[in-house]
């Protein structure tokens, strides 16, 4: 199966504050750059281009939090799955939405693609990072957000080996966003 991950950070290199906030995406940049060609900088085109998503609970949290309406909701009708080793309840506001694993990754990806899916969305920091160290990630956008945050939860963890990130393709916005997309070479 196909492992992408689409996500965005501050130039710090952080996809949320220390208290988990990601409200700062939405003040970041040109708020009157002319974003007429490309308002969601390929979210839609990727979100297109897969047919199932995986995030980590912290993620999952985060969304709930936001109670998103079902005309809100970024993800359509794309299968979700949301890893924890903690909680094995949906939040009531994600019922339907969502389904929850428990268990190794490996095996969730044999289901998966047992269930025919072939490319996943993979989401939330400690989730990404499991996935590099499992070498189950093919490409990484990321997507740079004009600000310095100075701290909070870092995109990436501790990662167990070396890897590179190789054929990057830019694309600047006129908002003042940066998106490098990569495709990971595992040594």
């Amino acid at each position: 199966m196909k492992c992408s991950v689409f996500i965005a950070t501050s130039v710090d290199g952080y996809i949320a504050t220390t208290e988990g906030a990601v409200d700062w995406l939405h003040t970041a940049g040109n708020p009157a750059a002319n974003m007429e060609k490309n308002p969601d900088m390929g979210f839609a085109v990727f979100m297109a281009s897969v047919d199932c998503m995986i995030m980590g609970r912290k993620c999952m949290e985060t969304i709930s939090s936001m109670n998103l309406s079902a005309e809100q909701w970024p993800y359509s009708d794309t299968h979700v799955v949301v890893l924890s080793n903690t909680i094995n309840v949906v939040p009531e506001n994600l019922k339907g939405r969502v389904e929850m694993f428990s268990g190794e990754v490996t095996e969730l990806i044999k289901r998966l693609e047992c269930k025919g899916f072939k490319h996943a969305y993979i989401d939330g920091g400690a989730t990404i990072t499991s996935f590099l160290n499992l070498k189950l990630i093919d490409e990484i956008t990321i997507t740079k957000a004009p600000i310095l945050l100075g701290d909070g939860v870092p995109l990436f963890g501790k990662i167990t080996q070396p890897l590179t990130l190789v054929d990057a393709r830019a694309t600047a916005f006129p908002n003042d966003f940066i998106q490098i997309n990569y495709k990971v070479n595992y040594l």
